[in-house]
This record gives C-alpha cells, sequence and structure tokens, in this order.
C-alpha cells in the first residue's frame, strides 16, 4: 500500500469514526457580528426633549464623540426623572437604556477611560463622565473588559436559537478580556472572558456615573434611591465565546493528540464567582468540547431561581486520555480551585458520555478494589518504579470528594461502549497518540506485576487510551462497576432512546440503555434523543427540574409517565 493510500484510509476511517460518535453537530453552532447602532425610534409618548437629546446625539456620534457623550447623558438623566415619577413608564425606561447603550458604544469607539480618569464631556465642560467600580472585586474591574452593547451584535446559530433576555432598567453588555496563561491559571477562568453584565449611569450634581452590574448575581439594581428590575442579556456572551473562540473545534484534535494540548485541561469559571451559590460543574464526553453545554446553560439562565442558587463551572480536558487519568486531573483542578474560591454549598456535577464516567470516579470509595483486580496484591507489594506506581495509585485508588452533593449522568456508558470494541473504535484507538508520560509507563512494566497471566492478552501497542477506556471488556471498565457509588450522594440518570420507545431494549445510538442505567438512581428519564442528550430540550428541562428540587425526593417522580422508563 502506498502512503497516498495509506493517508486515504487512516483519514476515511477517522471521518467515519467522527460521524458515528458526533452524529448530527451542527455545522454553525453560533455565528456573531458587530453592526451599527439602530436609529432611535421615537413613539407618541416619547418625551421630545429626550428624543431631540438622543437624536443629537446620533448624529455626531462618530464626529463630535465628546459633545454626543453630554446629549446622551442629558437623556438619560431626563429618563430618570420621568421614572422617578412613575417607576412603571416602560417609555421612559427604553429611552434610558437606549442613552446608556449610547454612552458605553460612545466610550468604546472614542477609546474613552472614565474608570481611570474622569472625562470632561459637553460644549462648556458642565458634565463630567467618571466610573464606579468595587474595589472589593478588583476582577469585576471595567477598566480591565471592552464593553460591547448587545445592541450592536447580531447573532445566530444552532446553539444560540433562544436568545435569553430580561427586561429591566440599564444597558446589557458583553464584557471581553483576554487573559495570559498565567493570569487564566490563577483565575481559573478560560484564556478569553465574555461575561454578560448591565451598565448604568446615574448622576450626582455635575458627575455621570458609569457602573456594571451583573445580572447574574443580582435581579434588582438601585439607581438614585430607586430600587428597579435589573436589564439582562444571558445569550450574546454565550454566543461571543463560541463564535470567536471556536471551541468546538479542538473537540478532534485532542481526542488525536492530547499530550500536545495539556495545557488546556482545567476547570473554568462562566461567570464571576459568587460563595452563596453552588456551582453546577459540567463535564463534556469524547471528542468534545465545553461547547456542547452553551444550549442547556442558556436554557437554565432564563430561570430566576437558578439564577439565584447555582453558578457554572465546566472543565475541560483533552479526551484523548484514558478516563481514570482525566478523573485524576480533575481532582488535581478541584483540590487547587477551592483554595482560592473555597465552597459554600454542595457541588453539582453534570457528566456527558465519557463525562459521566469521570463523575462516576469522584463519588466512589474503592480502597484497593481496582488496584488488586489489576495486580493482586497491594501497593507495598508491588514492584513499580516509584513514578509509575504514585500515578496508577492516584488513579486507582479513589476516594469520594466530599464537595460533591449530587450527580446528573447524561448518556454515559458505565459498563462500556460496544462501539469502542468493534472495528470503527479499534481503529479510532490506534489514531489516538498516547501521551508520553503514560507511554513511559510501559506495558512490559505494568504487565509484569498484573495479574492477568500473558501481557499479550491486554493486546494494546502502549498504554490504553479513552477510546480503549471505553470497551465494554476494559479491565477498568470491569473493575469500577464492581464497586457500588458512595451512599449518601443522590445521583440522576438521563438516557437517550432515539425516540423509538423500545427501552429497557434501546440505545441512543452510542451507548445502550444496558450501559447507561444505574439501580439506585433517584430518577431515570428516557428522553426521545441520540447521544447529544445536553442538545435535547427534554433532556435540558429534566436538568432543570433536577436542579430546582430542593431536596431529592426518596422515590423517582412521574413514574407512571410514557416518556419515563423506570426499573
Amino acid at each position: 500500500m502506498n502512503r497516498w493510500t495509506a493517508d486515504y484510509f487512516r483519514n476515511s476511517a477517522l471521518l467515519v469514526l467522527a460521524a458515528a460518535i458526533v452524529a448530527g453537530c451542527a455545522p454553525q453552532i453560533a455565528v456573531i457580528s458587530e453592526k451599527p447602532p439602530a436609529r432611535f425610534q421615537a413613539t407618541s409618548g416619547t418625551d421630545q426633549d429626550i428624543v431631540k437629546a438622543i437624536e443629537r446625539a446620533q448624529g455626531l456620534q462618530r464626529t463630535q464623540p465628546l459633545i454626543a457623550l453630554e446629549a446622551y447623558a442629558n437623556a438619560a438623566r431626563d429618563s430618570l426623572h420621568e421614572l422617578e415619577r412613575s417607576s412603571t413608564n416602560t417609555e421612559a425606561r427604553r429611552c434610558y437604556n437606549f442613552a446608556v447603550a449610547g454612552i458605553f458604544s460612545v466610550v468604546r469607539q472614542a477609546k474613552l477611560d472614565p474608570w481611570t480618569k474622569p472625562v470632561q464631556i459637553g460644549t462648556n465642560n458642565k458634565l463630567t463622565l467618571t466610573g464606579k467600580r468595587d474595589l472589593a472585586k478588583p476582577e469585576q474591574n471595567p477598566a480591565l473588559y471592552d464593553l460591547i452593547p448587545t445592541d450592536e451584535l447580531r447573532y445566530h446559530g444552532a446553539y444560540v436559537k433562544n436568545d435569553v433576555k430580561k427586561d429591566g432598567i440599564g444597558a446589557p453588555l458583553v464584557a471581553v478580556r483576554r487573559l495570559t496563561a498565567e493570569q487564566a491559571t490563577a483565575l481559573f477562568a478560560p484564556p478569553a472572558i465574555y461575561y454578560g453584565v448591565t451598565g448604568v449611569a446615574e448622576f450626582e450634581g455635575s458627575l455621570c456615573v458609569l457602573s456594571i452590574r451583573d445580572p447574574l448575581a443580582a435581579e434588582t439594581v438601585r439607581v438614585e434611591g430607586h430600587n428597579y428590575p435589573l436589564a439582562a442579556n444571558f445569550t450574546a456572551s454565550l454566543a461571543m465565546t463560541l463564535a470567536k473562540e471556536k471551541p468546538q473545534k479542538l473537540g478532534l484534535i485532542r481526542l488525536l493528540r492530547p499530550e500536545e494540548y495539556a495545557a488546556t485541561a482545567r476547570v473554568a469559571r462562566l461567570e464571576p464567582y459568587n460563595p452563596n451559590k453552588s456551582v453546577v460543574l459540567v463535564i463534556h464526553g469524547l471528542m468534545d468540547t465545553p461547547a456542547s453545554w452553551v444550549p442547556l446553560i442558556n436554557d437554565l439562565r432564563n430561570d430566576k431561581a437558578i439564577r439565584r442558587n447555582y453558578q457554572f463551572w465546566f472543565y475541560s480536558y483533552p479526551s484523548g486520555y484514558p478516563y481514570p487519568y482525566s478523573a485524576l486531573i480533575l481532582r488535581r483542578e478541584l483540590d487547587a480551585i477551592e483554595k482560592r474560591y473555597p465552597l459554600t454549598k454542595k457541588m453539582v456535577l453534570v457528566g456527558h458520555s465519557m463525562g459521566g464516567c469521570i463523575s462516576r470516579t469522584l463519588i466512589t470509595d474503592t480502597g484497593n478494589k481496582l488496584w488488586l483486580e489489576a495486580f493482586g496484591k497491594p501497593p507495598e507489594q508491588t514492584k513499580l518504579p516509584a513514578e509509575s506506581k504514585n500515578l496508577l495509585k492516584e488513579a486507582l485508588i479513589l476516594r469520594h470528594r466530599p464537595e460533591i452533593g449530587r450527580v446528573i449522568f447524561m448518556s454515559t456508558p458505565h459498563r462500556g461502549s460496544e462501539l469502542a470494541s468493534k472495528w470503527i473504535g479499534r481503529i479510532g484507538s490506534r489514531l489516538v497518540k498516547a501521551p508520553t508520560k503514560l507511554i513511559s509507563m510501559s506495558q512490559v512494566q505494568v504487565a509484569r506485576e498484573s495479574v492477568v497471566p500473558d501481557p499479550a492478552t491486554l493486546k494494546l501497542k502502549g498504554f490504553p487510551n479513552s477510546v480503549d477506556t471505553l470497551a465494554p471488556n476494559n479491565r477498568f471498565v470491569l473493575a469500577i462497576n464492581k464497586v457500588p457509588i458512595t451512599p449518601g450522594i443522590p445521583y440522576y440518570s438521563i438516557i437517550g432512546d432515539r425516540g423509538r420507545g423500545d427501552t429497557p431494549k434501546s440505545s441512543d445510538g452510542v451507548v445502550a440503555y444496558w450501559s447507561s442505567h444505574l439501580d439506585g438512581a433517584r430518577s431515570e428519564f428516557i428522553a426521545p434523543c441520540n447521544h447529544s442528550s445536553p442538545l435535547n430540550p427534554q433532556a435540558i428541562a429534566e436538568v432543570h427540574r433536577i436542579l430546582k428540587q430542593t431536596s431529592p425526593p426518596t422515590k423517582p417522580p412521574n413514574a407512571l409517565r410514557p416518556d419515563r422508563f423506570m426499573r
């Protein structure tokens, strides 16, 4: 076979594998572009002085920004006066929001920095634009961010079909900040931050004071002594994250070349840390990325109770690693993040596919059971190099994480997937390049001490990768399923049946019901979907239901509903 033919078959096999595992992925999950601010549309009920001020500001915005700022500020102040007379005056609120968005637009366009130094605006310097920031929260310093009014963004895509907004006062913005690798690590944040915030303008004599508020932290805002609902746009920041950073492109390459992308393994926050909220940590699966969670998170943020009680973090990792190793990295990340952001409430894990397998290891106490399954004798009697032994102990001797309160398994192959054992899985396994750190624990080294009589029965040229550890006959998969989940940690299952209604003989196309089902689950929901359950509206609604439970039921709810199958 010549080189061209070999490459052809290799690439063809790769495409087939990709299609089989992530069937149905949308080609354009999010597209975003900036557009000029819309022209203000006056109605019969709009105060004419406010209309004239806004129209004047829009006409001068690009040529005379300081005069435009004065006009926008005057419109915002007059609108606040109208709201003081009647807090339900929706037209006055619309004018205020438009004017405040205009202020932030001009500040950005003219590259002004009122957060660091007050800016004299207008023709006679009678008005000063300044910024207010919370010194107790240096990470939320507005000067660190590019603040983009969402009214100037046009976005669409399969993952942001629902535009989740909230009516109120203020100008919804996307706050953008790029971090160095060191900053991202220290802050447990992605390299590029996109927060949805809301801009507010208040007046103190001749001062126009700008501030930004977090709509995930508060539902209302106090402006000049009056309380109002706080406006918000929860989708624009997610759409911009997907469109600008394109995280989904990392899915395949991190499966095939995990070691080259080792630095991308991280727990990261999707919003500013709030000690009063429970963390929902989402964990993606094989050949996937945190992008797959956007439809679910976007939907959940539409619920006031979810916003009040939960904050969303994600675990991103190269999915070519064997999943016990990915779980080991996650435990180290959780240890590190606890030092900077100590949790005061129990965490909820939501794991999809292999992410559910990773989650399973975090709520299990194995003692030496997995080690003995592998080696037949305790670690102190097992002759391995110190580095290899320590890594294997960390991966095989598991203790449940006390900070985890609940786990939601979505399309999880607890007992493996037959796809990983078939020819397509074997081809996929050969395409994954094992990390040198794991290769250093050579088969000969480990096999010499293993209880497997003949090392050749491992049928591996090196250390097992993620595809290998999803096979039903994988030794780790067989062994961990002999160990019960730690009592007292509620867990829930969401399983796809492709809409066929054939449970318990069902499959989501990748994982069969017999592999996803767990005895002892507080509830088991059968969703009419394929393996991509985090994208399915019914599955998302089930996550929503589980999160809103203040105390888990002792029996699965609605057991007789036709869209559920309970055992």
